[in-house]
């Protein structure tokens, strides 16, 4: 085992350099002295971007004496959400703290494992010595998944469940979870079903509502989800998944009562305080609202992701509850904390624009959301909420050649989930269908003019790069016919030419059945269908 050891890299991360040498210490008794370490959440993610650890050993309470600082579970939620770590990289959290709630916030994140201390070296080295055995039976299965080969990897959980039984959950867990990122929900399904049949999991009660919410079967979740947050109190994804189930069921009451409940188990998850803030905020109740986003500026503080959205946020509510001084207490700290980037620019003169609205200054505010909508064309990232949002406020102003234009960067992002008509529907409520007519038009020629590009590309042989553009061409023109010609063309190309890519088969599927539901005789149709069964024969594929 000692020797095993001597290759694994390590990262501590704790405030306290008493604690670090003692860490380094047992690390070194325990064979393993590739040791680093941070003295907190920021150093850390510096450290993370440059290169990457077996284990990290991360203290719980990173904000020292002071309490400044991210916590260690604020940071996991960083780590994993900007992918920072894989799936291999074993996360360990020490922590004294005694106290309930932070340490389910800390648990819903699955770190591999958490040490209570005080701990010694052989409760450590023991530790470690489990995470790295687990680590070892799942890491081919990880690797299949992380070269892009899920069906591969599907196949390799179902062998090595045979060949390392004491994991086996852990596989058909994982094989459920490739399932589902496939787009085969009702196998992962039946999977989840298995388990449950066995005994009454948490994780598997969840995987099943997802399978259900992505079939469209949304009250069959909300129930299934509703029992399951009875049974386990503590399960906090669940309480998402059910709150976007009451959302998408229209009960958006119901989610916050949900989300609010899940916030007064687990309160210190950042990303749910910020959605809990939005659905108040919708549902009219800028006073949760307030409370929520007040939170989420707060603890998102310390992070190397701050979102001057957050602020908008924050600013909204206090605007809309009357509280000018706040609003303008919040605009500063944004001004003052986040300088210098287009994003924070953009948000900045959003939030001065409501801020003027409220106090009567509308030649105030109209010069603001001109600066926003400036500030909007060189910033990357903002989203799709924001701009929306600015637009509406451009509207109400009669400011439409900037409204168009914002809503213009919402469609030319190919990653964004509006829709089309989701769009149009902003101008269509606001009274101006014409412009909604307008941006159709715009947005058709656009995609004309993507398909040409696309064929460039394909003729230079950037397959690939063709794809990518079609992609683009279906985000804005999703019911034109050339277009799905094109892009089940194209992926139908990439496919054969470069091997079997799941995703885009399933857009490809997707875009075929839609040209079948409008036009059956369309003389193109009969053709993609045979080279697309031609194509899962070429590379076995029988779902």
């Amino acid at each position: 085992m000692m020797q095993d050891n001597a290759n694994l890299s390590v990262l501590v991360v704790d405030p306290n350099p008493g604690m670090r040498a003692s860490l380094q210490n047992m690390l070194n008794q325990a064979g393993i002295n590739k040791v680093e370490s941070a003295v907190n959440a920021s150093t850390a993610i510096k450290q993370l971007a440059k290169r990457a650890y077996d284990i990290i050993l991360c203290e719980y309470d990173l904000g020292g004496p002071q309490g400044d600082g991210q916590d260690g579970q604020q940071l996991l939620e960083d780590l994993r959400q900007h992918r920072l770590i894989t799936a291999s990289t074993i996360f360990i959290m020490l922590t004294s703290e005694g106290v309930y709630d932070k340490v389910v916030s800390a648990a819903e994140l699955t770190p591999t494992d958490y040490v209570l201390k005080p701990f010694t070296v052989d409760m450590l080295s023991t530790r470690i010595k489990r995470a790295l055995e687990r680590r070892t039976a799942l890491l081919p299965v990880w690797q299949l998944a992380a070269q892009g080969k899920p069906l591969d990897a599907i196949r390799a959980c179902a062998t090595a469940a045979l060949t390392s039984p004491r994991y086996a959950l852990d596989f058909l867990r994982l094989r459920a979870e490739l399932h589902v990122s496939v787009g085969e929900q009702r196998e992962a399904g039946a999977l989840y079903r298995d388990v449950l049949a066995e005994r009454p999991l948490g994780w598997a009660g969840l995987g099943l509502a997802r399978t259900m919410v992505a079939q469209g079967q949304v009250e069959e979740a909300r129930d299934t989800l509703a029992q399951l947050v009875q049974a386990n109190p503590r399960l906090m994804a669940a309480y998402d998944l059910l709150a976007r189930c009451h959302e998408q069921l229209g009960a958006s009451n119901d989610a916050q009562k949900v989300l609010e409940e899940a916030v007064s188990i687990s309160p210190h998850m950042v990303r749910r305080l910020r959605k809990l803030g939005e659905v108040a905020m919708e549902n009219g109740d800028a006073e949760a609202a307030e409370k929520s986003f007040k939170q989420v500026v707060n603890k998102a503080r310390y992070s190397e992701f701050r979102n001057p959205e957050d602020h908008v946020n924050l600013v909204k509510a206090l605007v809309t509850r009357g509280d000018v001084q706040g609003a303008s207490g919040v605009i500063r700290d944004l001004e003052r904390s986040m300088r210098g980037s287009a994003n924070a620019d953009a948000c900045k003169s959003f939030s001065n624009a409501l801020l003027h609205e409220k106090m009567g200054n509308v030649s105030a505010a109209v010069a603001e959301l001109q600066m926003a909508v400036s500030a909007t064309r060189t910033s990357s990232g903002l989203s799709s909420h924001l701009k929306i949002g600015l637009a509406q406020a451009c509207l109400e102003h009669q400011m439409d050649e900037q409204a168009s234009s914002v809503m213009m960067t919402v469609m030319h992002d190919a990653s964004s989930p509006v829709t089309v008509d989701e769009a149009m529907g902003v101008f269509v409520r606001a009274g101006r269908p014409d412009l909604a007519d307008g941006m159709g038009q715009q947005l058709r020629a656009q995609a004309q003019i993507l398909l040409g590009v696309a064929d460039e590309k394909r003729n230079m042989g950037d397959v690939r790069g063709a794809v990518q553009t079609l992609m683009e061409a279906l985000h804005m023109a999703p019911g034109n016919q050339a277009v799905m010609v094109a892009v089940a063309g194209g992926i139908l190309r990439q496919v054969s030419e470069l091997g079997w890519d799941h995703s885009l088969s399933v857009v490809a599927a997707g875009q075929i059945e839609r040209l079948r539901a409008l036009d059956p005789g369309h003389p193109r149709l009969a053709a993609l269908g045979e080279e697309f069964q031609q194509a899962k024969r070429k590379f076995g594929i029988s779902s």
